[in-house]
């Protein structure tokens, strides 16, 4: 069994009856090293207090448009 993170209680890899696949245990690595990565550039966790609900959104918007100018051009690479 292996705890993610420093405080949290979460548990990777369920030793019992593995809650999760390989796959989910992946993607569960890749946050954790982007919240390091974020806490290192930043100096700051997304417990971060000083952005109102409209902040949020705006930035998870611009994440939504980031990640789909990247879908367009992988399916731009898929035509070719």
């Amino acid at each position: 069994m292996r705890l993610v993170g420093l405080k949290c209680l979460r548990v990777i890899g369920d030793i019992g009856g593995r809650n999760m696949s390989k796959i989910e245990d992946m993607v569960m690595r890749k946050i954790q090293a982007r919240a390091v990565l974020g806490r290192n550039k930043y100096n700051i966790t997304m417990e971060r207090t000083d952005l109102s609900r409209k902040d949020w959104l705006i930035h998870a918007q611009e994440e939504a448009l980031d990640l789909a100018v990247y879908l367009q051009k992988l399916i731009l690479l898929e035509d070719e």
